[in-house]
């Protein structure tokens, strides 16, 4: 990587990487979920991830690149860690809040991501469909994640206790 240009095509195929993988986790989280309203916080968002993934597939066309994957070690640990949650903890409320703070480590992971790819689409002066595109993605991950705390805050963390 030399260049501005080639780190926004490593952290495209990365997030690509992230989104694939977390969509992959969804459903498993939501099946797990004791909370009515954190299953359907899980199942809505599994709808976003499918929209942020076509998203990508659109920025990648725009660049003239065929949508691939690139490993993500950090994603891939956050989702593991998440795993582990679903499986140890042995009480309902208890993992669901273990489930809403490992959910949100992977929504502040793609915020970060989303929220560079932006500024460096904009210092690269790349076709304003592709920072639309990223925008509305990050929109996406901050209103999940708002909705985490919310139901985090709103009693599942207070039945965990």
């Amino acid at each position: 990587m030399k260049t501005l240009e080639d780190l926004f095509k490593h952290f495209l195929r990365d997030i690509y990487y992230a989104e694939k993988q977390v969509l992959k986790t969804m459903p498993k989280m939501a099946r797990k979920a004791e909370s009515p309203d954190l299953k359907e916080a899980f199942e809505h968002h599994r709808d976003e991830t499918e929209t942020q993934i076509e998203n990508l597939e659109t920025i990648f066309g725009h660049l003239g690149l065929k949508p691939r994957g690139v490993t993500c070690e950090a994603i891939q640990g956050i989702l593991d860690e998440g795993k582990e949650i679903m499986e140890e903890a042995e009480e309902g409320d208890t993992r669901d809040a273990g489930m809403i703070a490992a959910a949100q480590a992977v929504e502040h992971y793609e915020i970060t991501r989303y929220g560079t790819m932006i500024a460096w689409a904009a210092t690269l002066g790349l076709d304003k469909e592709i920072a639309s595109l990223l925008q509305a993605n990050l929109d996406q991950e901050y209103a999940a994640d708002g909705l985490l705390t919310k139901l985090g805050q709103g009693g599942v963390n207070r039945e965990a206790a």
